[in-house]
């Protein structure tokens, strides 16, 4: 007696097209940001910095919180980018054992040339869209990461 194989479920299919768009949007952006000699990482703790431009500097401890990811990772990505005359690290004025993470000049201007490096990427990728399905996939983006990550039982 044979069985039909399994079909994948709608949902199961959604979640693999995401994934495999996530990957391909990963590789894209790695493309584009490889001529400025940033990585995507390096890429979204430089923002995290900018973010807090003007205000106290974060901590390493802050960044890494932000980003979701062990400390070490954090001062791996700093030291790259303080190789690259991004940021600099700072004793904290109030407790001289903190480190804070401070943009530099070189480093506003990395930013704007990623921001420029983040949009032709995201017009090569969204190229095959009209505008009306773009604003709809805005849509759906924002319903799917603004949803509470658990439900209660």
């Amino acid at each position: 007696m044979s069985t039909a194989p399994e079909t994948d479920s709608t949902d199961g299919v959604l979640a693999e097209q995401l994934l495999r768009l996530t990957r391909r949007l990963h590789r894209i952006q790695k493309r584009h940001l490889e001529p400025l000699g940033i990585t995507p990482a390096q890429s979204r703790l430089l923002r995290l910095v900018s973010y807090s431009d003007g205000e106290q500097p974060p901590r390493m401890a802050d960044l890494a919180a932000r980003l979701e990811v062990v400390p070490r990772a954090v001062t791996t990505l700093v030291d790259g980018l303080e190789a690259a005359g991004c940021v600099r690290r700072a004793p904290d004025p109030v407790n001289r054992r903190v480190i804070r993470i401070e943009l530099t000049d070189t480093g506003r201007e990395t930013l704007r040339r990623l921001r420029s490096a983040r949009t032709g990427a995201a017009e090569e990728i969204l190229a095959p869209l009209t505008a009306e399905q773009r604003d709809l996939l805005g849509g759906l983006l924002a319903a799917l990461t603004d949803a509470p990550e658990g439900r209660p039982c």
